[in-house]
């Protein structure tokens, strides 16, 4: 069984941590293999020296549900320390929040995807720690959906809180080694990440042993982190991505869709390693609350072949095409972003959207990306902790 970076602290406690004040960047999430929170074992490890909590986008106990859904400062109720919220009236740590602190440790779960936004609250953290001179001891967790590349880079001209250094949708590294890309890109914080051991990069997160504890509300299953990097290109549309219903994410449809003549145009194209089953939902919130959604659920047969980006680019492809009177993007804001489209954003690049509106093949589409592709692998390989 995989051992997390938490139990590798707690097994072996550094020296350098003596006589210094621990701050930890976490959530409900953040717990060992036998559900013990990490906040409760740094606790009995390094006793009175836990000062402070920080807490990601969806809150401590992961329960806001949506985009732009803040959450204020607080304190913990079980140890009554302050918790600073990195998602309401900022997404940026203070120099001041910094004081409180010697050493920032980090522990969430991450889902591999560029726009899950829990690594730019990283590397905010890591630029506040270059310029306070303070130190970040990341520790590691699995990567759920495994080592993996697929997608386009980011282009510089649309970072945001959905992405802020140039990788694809799904990059294939743990939350420490993403953390170790980004800050040698210009941050050059001090910064150590405490690695698992057990984990390799073909493992998807069934593979490790672990429990899985949702890192958002959203985000209930491994299987839901496996269709993420596809599905939430429908968080830029007026097409339901499953929220409101048990299946977020699995889930893809809308009252104008026919899920036949869906089919019909993607029979073009290969999407090897699942089945897409035709069904009615209705959403209890979000897009299409209360109204019946004809559309599909991914079943994901073959985890090592599927293609989650493909699958939803060749979707929203056709429905672009069968249904140019009722599809719609979604207009801003989206992230505090208020002027660039949201499917922009989440895509990454103009020239993704402007492609599919213009009926591209979404296979010669994925040629076009191999060159940057293989350019970030070179780049990622730098700063690999496991192995392949």
């Amino acid at each position: 069984m995989t051992t997390l970076g938490i139990e590798e602290l707690i097994a072996a406690p550094p020296r350098s941590f003596t006589g210094k004040r621990l701050a930890l960047l976490c959530n409900q999430a953040s717990t060992d293999s036998r559900f013990r929170h990490s906040r409760d074992l740094i606790m009995q490890a390094f006793p009175g020296q836990l000062v402070c909590l920080f807490s990601p986008q969806h809150g401590f106990f992961s329960e806001k549900q949506d985009n732009m859904i803040e959450s204020g400062h607080g304190r913990d109720l079980t140890t009554g320390l302050p918790v600073f919220s990195l998602y309401g009236e900022t997404r940026e740590p203070s120099a001041a929040m910094f004081e409180h602190f010697d050493i920032l440790l980090i522990d969430l779960q991450d889902v591999g995807t560029r726009v899950y936004t829990f690594i730019w609250t990283v590397v905010y953290c890591l630029r506040q720690a270059a310029a306070s001179g303070k130190k970040v001891v990341v520790l590691d967790r699995p990567n759920p959906i495994g080592g993996r590349l697929e997608g386009n880079l980011l282009r510089p001209e649309l970072r945001s809180f959905v992405g802020l250094h140039e990788i694809p949708m799904r990059h294939g590294l743990t939350m420490g080694e993403l953390a170790l890309l980004c800050n040698r890109d210009g941050i050059h914080a001090d910064l150590e990440v405490i690695k698992m051991q057990g984990w390799t990069r073909s493992m998807f997160f069934a593979d490790t042993g672990l429990p899985w504890v949702f890192p958002s509300p959203n985000m209930p299953t491994p299987l839901t982190a496996l269709v993420y990097p596809g599905q939430v290109l429908w968080e830029g549309t007026n097409v339901s991505e499953g929220r409101g219903t048990t299946l977020p994410f699995e889930l893809v449809g809308a009252p104008f869709i026919r899920p036949q003549d869906v089919l019909e145009r993607l029979c073009r194209i290969e999407l090897p390693g699942c089945v897409l089953r035709p069904i009615i939902f209705e959403p209890t919130s979000g897009k299409w609350a209360g109204q019946s959604c004809a559309g599909f659920h991914i079943h994901v047969t073959e985890p090592s072949c599927f293609l989650a980006y493909r699958l939803s680019l060749a979707l929203l492809e056709a429905l672009l095409h069968v249904y140019p009177q009722d599809f719609a993007w979604k207009q801003p804001p989206y992230e505090y972003e208020y002027e660039k489209l949201p499917i922009d954003l989440i895509l990454g690049d103009h020239a993704v959207r402007e492609a599919v509106e213009n009926g591209a093949d979404i296979i010669e589409l994925e040629r076009s990306w191999r060159e940057e592709l293989a350019a970030f692998d070179a780049r990622r390989r730098a700063v690999f902790l496991y192995q392949d």
